[in-house]
């Protein structure tokens, strides 16, 4: 069974560069794919980013790239999404995913697992 943690949520500035985890065990995260999510007040929840490790495949969303990055520690099954230049309309609770295949894709509803997600309040 696979269970994620994510951590490093708060409340930041206006061109804050906090980093989020995701901790992950019962699995090996080099075997999975894994999402970041994010939901917005009043919106619908919307890929951020995505990696697999296995295929050495990064995906980024418009709103965040040039500015947001994706890394995996394989040895402690963490995933990290280092926000750099955060504005406020990056506020949002954001979660990460797992599905047990080694893909690379921002679509909700394919993944298996998910963490309950640490929000990021982005202060003008």
């Amino acid at each position: 069974e696979v269970q994620l943690v994510e951590s490093g949520g708060g409340l930041v500035q206006a061109g804050g560069s906090p980093r989020l985890s995701c901790a992950a065990s019962g699995g090996t995260f080099d075997d999975y794919g894994i999402g970041w999510f994010r939901q917005a007040p009043g919106k619908e929840r919307e890929g951020v980013s995505c990696v697999s490790s296995t295929e050495g495949t990064t995906y980024y969303a418009d709103s965040v790239k040039g500015r947001f990055t994706i890394s995996t520690d394989n040895a402690k099954n963490t995933v990290y999404l280092q926000m750099n230049s955060l504005k406020p309309e990056d506020t949002a609770v954001y979660y990460c995913a797992a599905i047990d295949r080694p893909i690379c894709v921002l679509r909700p509803m394919i993944y298996d697992y998910w963490g309950r997600g640490t929000e990021v309040t982005v202060s003008p």
